[in-house]
């Protein structure tokens, strides 16, 4: 990905964009330059902002619609690099580092994810490659937060499943300090425990007896789960009353140490400065002062339907692989469980009474991830702008892999022949499963991209799905031009 940015950078002339493009100060020295020919595609569209905030923190209003943990990240690894580089150089080279090693994380921590909740090593280790090969790539790569929350966040997960409930609510917490979504992912936790408690109800009839045990549980229960959906919420509720400090205070005297050249770009952009004095920003006078969802609907007109306009048809086209590949899931997971999905899945099951619980995307482990992709997908198209939908449940949910992995295993014969797991046909064609044990595991999409004309259809729609988003998502976004 950073190399054909990188290519493709230098090839296509970069689109005259109505974005945020802060002018850059001071003057660059030919490290400088090299470093904007390699790693300029990076630091596009919403990446701008980032690396504005990263350089000169909250500066403008509308800055603070992206929070903190991914430029305060940067700005500390910026450190590491000579003081010769260009605040932006610097930035650009942390932005490409970190978001490297942290997609390669990511794919572990959804790896290990697959593993305890789909309890098939080979279908989960698709799922990581599809991840490597994700739609939303050029994100996992460009300085945008969505690397390190797909990292939290499958971490938190995978951490959850493993029963490291606090571990887990700590990385749900970091996860809420780099994306706004990170909020519903307190939902896991209150499920994990809700279900539990459910369960242990079930194992037995409640005596006279047991009631004071079991209001002491359901103390307890509620208890842990106010305490920790608090710490998945702090992060946000700071950064809220940060900017309230910032941009509803008395003015601080900040415009005297603003370069010009910036605050001449607000006055043109009509950008409201921290520390100016002047009038309050209307959000300043609510009961609860949220200064994200203000901006979300003052600078970007998000909202319910709102993006529901005839000249909004090619975005929603844009958004349409991913939004019918949700569905898809969805409705294979709900026809295939009706009785889970009904129950919430807090019913224990003949399977899971046996021992034996199903295994694989139909599973009943996968309920709660069903439920949240669903959230996401039918928030994100009827509220957001919809072409965001693909780099939203790219790097806030496992199922945009989970399930095109299980459509491969269930539909590819040449997927048998290789050893991988197949729920259809008892045993594989070849290899036994066992190979996957024993580490022989390699990597399966190259191995269908290069068998491209004896696969079928469906793997063909798949992996081009995911094929052509990477790479139309390089070549566009990295040149200024509209891209999901």
């Amino acid at each position: 990905s950073l190399v054909l940015q990188a290519v493709f950078n230098l090839l296509i002339p970069d689109h005259s964009a109505d974005a945020f493009s802060p002018p850059r100060l001071g003057s660059p020295g030919p490290w400088d330059a090299l470093l904007e020919r390699l790693l300029g595609g990076l630091g596009r569209w919403d990446a701008e902002h980032f690396l504005f905030i990263a350089e000169r923190g909250y500066l403008f209003e509308h800055n603070c619609a992206f929070l903190p943990l991914f430029p305060l990240s940067l700005r500390a690894l910026a450190c590491l690099w000579p003081p010769q580089l260009q605040p932006r150089s610097r930035l650009l080279l942390s932005a490409a580092l970190l978001n490297s090693l942290l997609s390669v994380l990511a794919a572990a921590a959804l790896y290990g994810l697959g593993r305890a909740v789909l309890r098939r090593r080979g279908e989960a280790f698709l799922a990581a490659l599809l991840f490597s090969l994700s739609p939303a790539g050029v994100f996992m790569a460009a300085a945008y937060s969505e690397s390190m929350f797909a990292f939290l966040a499958f971490s938190a997960m995978w951490q959850l499943e493993k029963g490291q409930s606090w571990l887990g609510g700590l990385l749900f917490s970091l996860a809420s300090g780099a994306r706004a979504n990170g909020l519903i992912n307190a939902g896991f936790f209150l499920y994990s425990r809700g279900k539990r408690f459910a369960l242990q109800l079930q194992v037995g009839a409640a005596s006279v007896r047991k009631l004071p045990l079991m209001w002491k549980q359901v103390l307890s229960l509620a208890s842990s789960a106010a305490l920790m959906c608090a710490g998945i919420f702090l992060p946000f509720a700071l950064f809220q009353y940060y900017a309230y400090v910032r941009f509803c205070g008395p003015g601080t005297g900040l415009d005297q140490t603003v370069p010009e050249p910036l605050l001449q770009l607000a006055r043109d952009k009509g950008y409201r400065v921290a520390g100016m004095d002047g009038a309050k920003p209307p959000w300043c006078s609510q009961h609860f002062p949220v200064v994200y969802s203000y901006i979300q609907d003052t600078y970007w007109n998000v909202g319910f339907l709102r993006y529901f306009e005839l000249r909004q048809i090619p975005n929603f086209l844009l958004a349409l692989p991913v939004t019918l590949l949700g569905s898809w899931a969805a409705w294979t997971y709900v026809s295939t469980n009706p009785r889970h999905c009904l129950t919430l899945g807090l019913e224990r099951s003949k399977s899971e009474e046996k021992g034996k619980p199903r295994d694989g995307f139909c599973g009943p482990a996968a309920f709660v991830y069903v439920v949240h992709a669903t959230a996401l997908l039918a928030f994100g198209f009827s509220c957001m702008h919809v072409q965001v939908l693909t780099r939203f449940l790219g790097s806030s949910s496992p199922i945009l892999y989970w399930f095109p992995a299980h459509l491969l295993q269930e539909h590819e014969p040449l997927l048998w022949s290789a050893g991988t797991d197949n729920p259809t046909s008892g045993k594989p064609l070849g290899k036994s499963p066992s190979s996957c044990v024993k580490g022989t595991l390699d990597n399966l999409v190259m191995r269908l991209l290069l068998n491209w004309r004896l696969i079928t259809p469906l793997s063909k729609s798949v992996l081009g799905f995911f094929l052509c988003y990477w790479l139309l998502g390089l070549i566009l976004h990295c040149n200024f031009f509209p891209w999901t």
